[in-house]
């Protein structure tokens, strides 16, 4: 019998979930109904709980012992935390990157940048988020490729998963401010420079300021949303 199918649902249903979680769908603490989940996505059970079964490894969604699942509580600790580790892992890889990335790496981080900062033409308040998001982590990817270690990319990738759902709070509040908007352009260009001048120092600590920044706006829109 082909399992293709059936991966396929389970990898679908894996991101619909995470992305609705990610997005406060499901808030905080919510217990997820298997009755629910099969209606809002037309699957059966067998790919909702492998997509779950996941989404509990990432730290997204905690098992109930016989009583299913909930969504993962957030809290200002582990909001600190991750971000905290989350800088610590970059400005690593961020340095292994100046050390070893060659002119095609700096060309693909230039790239990368100018279509972040480029002016985009999107149809709604969504999209713009959707479209500036995908843009903004493939500039950092860009940066972090550099490193040449898949294992380093891998726990990266991880860290960066389990911070999402904090992160894209903070996303609603920069994406559509013209001024947040701007202040990021300036820190991306400042960063590139310092990157291209092999500027590890500099660029480090650039780094680590860039990626703490949405640390107290999040913290606000939790306590404005009653998250923590």
């Amino acid at each position: 019998m082909d399992s293709t199918p059936r991966q396929n649902l389970g990898i679908s249903a894996y991101r619909w979930l995470k992305q609705d979680i990610i997005r406060g769908l499901y808030p905080p603490g919510e217990k997820l109904l298997m009755s629910r989940l099969k209606e809002r996505y037309d699957l059966g059970i067998g790919p909702l709980r492998e997509a779950l079964s996941q989404l509990v490894a990432e730290r997204l969604v905690v098992a109930i012992s016989q009583r299913g699942y909930r969504v993962a509580p957030m809290s200002r600790e582990e909001l600190a935390d991750l971000y905290d580790a989350r800088a610590q892992l970059e400005g690593l890889v961020l340095e292994l990157a100046i050390e070893r990335g060659d002119d095609a790496w700096e060309a693909d981080v230039l790239a990368k940048a100018h279509t972040l900062a480029k002016v985009m033409e999107v149809h709604n308040a969504e999209e713009m988020l959707d479209v500036w998001d995908s843009r903004h982590k493939a500039f950092h990817t860009a940066i972090a490729a550099g490193c040449g270690s898949p294992h380093l990319m891998q726990l990266r990738q991880s860290l960066f998963d389990q911070v999402e759902r904090y992160r894209h709070l903070w996303l609603q509040e920069t994406v559509f401010s013209d001024e947040a908007l701007e202040r990021k352009r300036q820190e991306h260009a400042a960063l590139v420079d310092a990157i291209l001048a092999r500027d590890t120092e500099r660029a480090r600590a650039m780094m680590r300021e860039h990626l703490m920044t949405p640390v107290p706006i999040i913290v606000d829109v939790m306590e404005r949303r009653g998250l923590s």
